[in-house]
């Protein structure tokens, strides 16, 4: 019991992050109607700016960035992580301004040859020296591990503490914030309405006097800002880096379009769920099955779930006019 209740810890804690890094992609796919293959890129940028700047913040307060024991105070990760969200979000304005607004009514495979460009320049330029160095790197540490509460199963010489830890309640509970800040936003406000009326029919809705070119390039920065927060727990987690090419950065992206799928690509609920969804399969089968298949039991469900629904768990399937 205690190891169920440990691993389902951790995959509410992976869960957030998945779902975090989801809505990017199913917010351009819902308005576009592309697969933006640059958005795990976006993630690795949040993440290695959130080093930058700690290691740059840190010698400023006295404090050494390699000493795990000295610890900043709280709102150095909050200035950190604001930061890296504001980087990303203008990188992510750049990159809809630059590269794909003239491409909105090219054939998609123009598209998704760009996509795949651009993410491979965010990649090697994140390794030039100027930027983040090619050498893997260890995330200073913004917050105390502390243990919240712990829940003891068992007695006698058989006792089992579950640990849960600041970190991972700080992860859900800023992920679950965005995403109920981005909810609101697109089904309560009148930006979501455009940004649903543009995803419904682009030339319709500048008709009606909708600014498509705003709401495109907000849609963009509204993704990447999540993707930068994504970035910054994950490190807080993990905070061992790998250098910002590494496969481990892609399959962290890939995973994410994984739950983006198995939700309903372009719902955005859907993303949420299937962020959690990946998650728990991928913990508890590690868990209990085997920890060296935890990558084939995601995409084995992706496979399943497009076999049985291709629209994905809260997707509706696709009307084409002919």
């Amino acid at each position: 019991m205690a190891d169920f209740v440990q691993t389902l810890i951790t995959a509410l804690a992976i869960g957030s992050l998945y779902a975090l890094i989801a809505l990017g992609y199913t917010m351009v796919y819902g308005i576009l109607k592309f697969i933006n293959f640059a958005h795990s890129d976006i993630v690795v940028l949040g993440a290695w700016s959130s080093y930058t700047l700690a290691i740059r913040i840190l010698p400023w307060l006295g404090l050494d960035p390699h000493n795990p024991a000295a610890l900043p105070p709280f709102w150095v990760a909050a200035v950190v992580m604001l930061a890296a969200m504001v980087y990303c979000g203008v990188v992510g304005f750049a990159i809809e301004r630059l590269a794909y607004r003239r491409l909105r009514r090219a054939p998609r495979l123009n598209v998704l040859i760009t996509a795949i460009g651009v993410s491979l320049f965010l990649q090697n330029v994140g390794q030039l020296d100027f930027m983040f160095g090619a050498s893997p790197q260890k995330m200073p540490a913004l917050l105390p591990s502390w243990e919240l509460a712990s829940i003891t199963f068992g007695d006698g010489e058989s006792v089992r503490r579950v640990v849960i830890g600041l970190v991972d309640v700080v992860i859900f509970s800023l992920a679950a914030s965005l995403m109920l800040v981005m909810q609101y936003l697109v089904f309560h406000t009148k930006l979501g309405v455009a940004m649903r009326a543009v995803s419904f029919n682009t030339d319709t809705a500048a008709l009606m006097g909708i600014p498509v070119d705003r709401v495109v390039s907000f849609t963009f920065v509204l993704g990447s800002v999540l993707a930068a927060a994504a970035g910054f727990l994950f490190v807080m987690k993990y905070p061992g880096m790998n250098q910002p090419a590494h496969a481990i950065w892609v399959l962290l992206g890939l995973k994410a379009f994984v739950a983006a799928v198995i939700g309903g690509i372009g719902n955005v609920r859907g993303a949420v769920l299937g962020g959690f969804v990946i998650a728990f399969v991928e913990q508890f089968g590690a868990f209990y099955v085997s920890s060296n298949y935890r990558d084939v039991y995601v995409f084995a469900l992706l496979i399943v779930i497009l076999l049985v629904k291709p629209s994905g768990l809260l997707g509706s399937p696709a009307q084409e006019k002919v």
